[in-house]
């Protein structure tokens, strides 16, 4: 979700509004995919590299996600939808981590979308803790170096109970995954889009979808073409 603190610019407003319009942006992209009978979202909300920018703008961020969470998630619950945060809590505050909590135990039992919300989250570390999971098993005797297969990487990563992305969508024209589900998206097909996140809504999930239903996945395999 890319493109708030340029589209405030653009407006001759504080960063802090752009963020707030992209609050606003996410509420209008969780029912668009909805809409569509999409049971999976995965939203990158705040990485472990945004801790390096200005702390008055980290404040900021982490204060409407505060707000965000005491605002939304009765509706999110009426709505069907379980809220799952991924990521390392530790650096939050003991209000935002206990808030985090809370939210997602009210809304564990509902499956009309499962929206994971990756905060101070990184891929490599998502991988790296993984790896340490598995070093620990194997320091223990549960298993060998030579039992490690990809299915058990993918057992301890943060998404283990969910299917891989069919779909990445980045907005804000930037086209790189900036560390985000990196062991994840091997296949997933990727969308960039110039639309700043905060003017993102269901049309252009609609151009998003109709691109992807244009894809031929192979999966590393051959095209049906040249299969044929």
């Amino acid at each position: 979700m890319d493109g708030n603190g340029r589209w405030a610019q653009r407006q001759g407003k504080p960063r802090s509004h752009g963020h707030q319009a992209g609050s606003d942006a996410l509420k209008r992209t969780v029912e668009s995919v909805m809409s569509h009978g999409i049971g999976h979202l995965t939203v990158y909300a705040f990485s472990s590299e945004n801790w390096s920018r200005p702390n008055i703008e980290v404040k900021q961020l982490l204060d409407l996600f505060m707000r965000a969470l005491n605002r939304e998630v009765r509706e999110l619950n009426e709505h069907g939808v379980c809220i799952r945060f991924i990521g390392d809590r530790s650096a939050f505050s003991r209000p935002l981590r206990d808030g985090m909590k809370r939210a997602e135990n009210r809304t564990r039992d509902n499956r009309k979308l499962i929206l994971n919300v990756a905060v101070n989250y990184g891929g490599r570390a998502d991988i790296v803790q993984a790896t340490r999971q598995l070093a620990q098993a194997v320091e223990r005797g549960e298993i060998s170096p030579e039992d490690i297969e990809e299915s058990m990487v993918a057992r301890n990563l943060s998404l283990h109970d969910g299917p891989p992305p069919d779909l990445l969508i980045r907005t804000g024209g930037e086209k790189r995954l900036s560390n985000f589900l990196l062991w994840q998206l091997a296949y997933t097909e990727l969308h960039f889009s110039d639309v700043l996140w905060p003017d993102f809504d269901g049309e252009h999930v609609e151009i998003a979808l109709h691109d992807f239903a244009s894809r031929e996945r192979r999966f590393g395999g051959l095209s049906k073409v040249q299969s044929a």
